[in-house]
């Protein structure tokens, strides 16, 4: 009966020595190098990539899309991802991220892709400028997997350049230069396609418009 309870013991005993080993080593020393290490090498990530305006207020994170309300004075992103017919009405709800899982021949997403691209090409008719539905990329009108897609084509920045100019009383070839300088190139030459980043190139933008 000692024998048995000695045993049993021990067995806690060692039970909680590795547990206590295991939860300093793996709950404090290795959380505290890990971000010490990101902090180190990638400060700006290890923050949660935030972008500041020029007067050095946060607004955002790189990699998370907002929504500009339909305010056309700035570009706007992808359609955000909802749960109901018309989900390119939902403005980036962070609670429902998620792809709509629709097939592509699913009657209510090709509804609602034809009234997004209607809607595209009506916010985007200005004075001098008219574009064709064959002008109207496929990011326009389609939510990425997570709806909170935080970039654009290029495509989808050049077709919005002429209203930005037009309600901003800008340049259009300022406009458009703004948008060059926001475009990332593939990551490594290869990987992805060419995009630019909404939030980045609205905060550039409000500043140029404030200047």
């Amino acid at each position: 009966m000692n024998s048995s309870v000695g045993n049993t013991a021990r067995l806690l005993g060692a039970g909680l020595r590795a547990l206590l080993v295991l939860t300093v080593l793996c709950g404090v020393l290795y959380p505290l190098a890990t971000t010490g290490i990101a902090q180190a090498l990638f400060p700006d990530r290890a923050a949660g990539s935030e972008i500041t305006d020029g007067s050095g207020r946060v607004v955002g994170s790189s990699l998370i899309g907002q929504g500009y309300r339909d305010d056309l004075r700035y570009f706007q992103g992808r359609p955000a991802a909802g749960l109901g017919k018309n989900s390119a009405n939902i403005q980036y709800e962070l609670l429902l991220s998620g792809a709509s899982n629709k097939a592509a021949d699913n009657p209510d997403l090709v509804a609602s892709v034809a009234e997004t691209k209607a809607k595209v090409l009506a916010d985007n008719t200005v004075p001098g400028f008219r574009p064709t539905p064959a002008q109207v990329p496929a990011d326009a009108v389609t939510s990425s997997g997570s709806g909170l897609d935080p970039a654009i084509s290029p495509e989808y920045a050049a077709l919005q350049a002429h209203r930005i100019a037009d309600l901003n009383d800008l340049p259009l070839p300022k406009v458009e230069a703004l948008v060059r300088a926001h475009t990332a190139s593939r990551t490594l030459g290869f990987i992805g396609e060419p995009r630019v980043n909404v939030l980045e190139l609205n905060t550039a933008l409000r500043d140029l418009t404030r200047s």
